[in-house]
């Protein structure tokens, strides 16, 4: 099956024309078409900048004031609380580590069976489902409704373990993000917000997808899923509020593409290869998506003038030996929160610390307002919003636009 997938070009130039190009749609267009999954190539109702914030080409703040520089915060509410809802997942996540501690684990231990193999290669016979697994391979993206359908039928219809579901989903999404992907699939399932699930239900799909599907034999019912009880959430993590002064040397991974305004490192060293998922299994669009968007990110932070290294790899002993050849005791990079990179962090502070190198993380403002109000579901961040968008200094139009 070939398909015609929407351009992502994993640029900054192309993230701000995306969002130029979309955000005198956030309004009242956005809300009364983000359901709406037109299949693959360029969709109107979304905005598409997912790969871009997720690897923050762009930022949030970008996507909030530039989207409020055309509406009222409440016109604009539902692509808003969208934006919020990527802060909301991540610091739920920062607070719960256990969640992707204990993903990992079960993973790890699971076998595939025939059934699975047959889910991941489109054959259930869910005309809907198998053809959303082409797209996922074939374009590395998928509508989010269809990824709420997707993981809904994957659990209740199909029977399959959801952490299977989220690998293969992971694996080959662009914008693959651990706390998103996680939750949303725990969500669907019943663990996020214990006892409610998401059921897809063929006369919805048919609906949003304007006809083009409407699968038969699909679950009725959606019993949600248990678990043994998780650690109690954990404070936000301690992170630097501001870029240290003195001498240091920048670290930039793909956690963060965006260049921190008034920094200027001695030095600066970027992986030039991305971190693997979870097991090292990574589609090609994936990997070479990020290994791009770092390459654009190597010419624009170029630009500072300041002596630039691609690492190999982003491991303990290239960025030891970076630090040693530049000779500087202390690195500084944009935090990095719970996923596989993090964790090859702890393995590179460990290892600088045994050589008197500190490693600083300084985390965004953005994420320091909003995270502290991810700790339990989405309602208490939702109402904090108008609060946290003046803390941010965006303002909406005082007048509607349109």
């Amino acid at each position: 099956m070939h398909m015609v997938p929407f351009s992502f070009t994993p640029t900054r130039v192309a993230a701000l024309s995306r969002l130029a190009e979309f955000a005198p749609r956030t309004g009242r267009h956005y809300a009364a078409n983000r359901n709406t999954d037109e299949g693959p190539g360029p969709r109107g109702g979304v905005s598409m900048l997912s790969p871009y914030v997720r690897f923050r080409i762009l930022s949030e703040e970008e996507i909030l004031a530039n989207t409020l520089q055309h509406f009222s915060l409440s016109t604009a509410e539902k692509f808003v609380q969208e934006v919020f809802w990527r802060g909301y997942f991540k610091g739920f996540l920062e607070t719960r580590p256990a969640i992707w501690e204990r993903y990992l684990r079960v993973l790890g231990d699971m076998n595939r069976t025939p059934a699975y193999d047959d889910a991941i290669v489109g054959r259930t016979g869910i005309d809907c489902f198998d053809f959303w697994v082409a797209e996922l391979k074939e374009t590395g993206y998928l509508h989010n409704h269809a990824r709420m359908w997707f993981a809904s039928i994957w659990i209740f219809t199909l029977r399959l373990p959801w952490q299977l579901g989220a690998d293969f989903m992971y694996q080959h999404l662009i914008d693959g993000d651990p706390a998103s992907n996680t939750l949303s699939w725990r969500w669907v399932g019943g663990l996020h917000t214990k006892g409610k699930t998401y059921l897809a239900r063929s006369a919805n799909i048919a609906q949003y997808t304007n006809g083009r599907f409407e699968p038969k034999g699909l679950a009725t019912v959606a019993v949600a899923l248990e678990e043994e009880p998780l650690p109690a959430a954990m404070p936000v993590p301690l992170a630097l509020a501001q870029w240290p002064e003195g001498a240091f040397g920048l670290l930039v991974t793909t956690e963060d593409l965006s260049l921190p305004d008034g920094v200027w490192p001695e030095c600066i060293a970027i992986a030039a290869q991305p971190v693997a998922k979870p097991g090292g299994v990574e589609s090609s669009l994936a990997h070479h998506f990020k290994s791009d968007a770092l390459r654009d990110a190597t010419m624009r932070f170029g630009d500072i003038g300041v002596p630039l290294v691609e690492l190999a790899a982003l491991s303990s002993q290239s960025v030891l030996e970076w630090c040693q050849t530049s000779r500087i005791s202390m690195v500084a990079l944009a935090y990095a929160p719970v996923g596989p990179e993090a964790t090859v962090l702890d393995d590179i502070e460990a290892l600088l610390a045994q050589h008197d190198i500190s490693l600083l993380r300084v985390r965004r403002r953005y994420d320091s307002l909003t995270w502290p109000h991810a700790t339990k579901g989405f309602f208490a961040l939702k109402e904090k919003i108008p609060s946290l968008l003046q803390k941010l200094n965006i303002q909406g139009q005082q007048a509607e636009l349109f």
